[in-house]
């Protein structure tokens, strides 16, 4: 199922977005998604991995 989603972008990020998917011989969205799926799967890696010791402690 895929789930239609309006996003405005600044003109400099959408440049830059069509240029990137032109890049990797993709459609604009196509990259999108790939972008977004990427972003969510280390977000969800950084929530299972447990910090390191002394990190965000100010133990540094």
């Amino acid at each position: 199922m895929t789930k239609n989603v309006n996003v405005r972008f600044p003109d400099d990020v959408h440049r830059a977005a069509v240029a990137a998917a032109a890049v990797d011989d993709r459609s604009l969205n196509s990259w999108l998604v790939a972008v977004v799926r990427r972003a969510a799967e280390v977000q969800k890696e950084a929530e299972r991995t447990p910090p390191l010791r002394g990190s965000d402690t100010g133990m540094g």
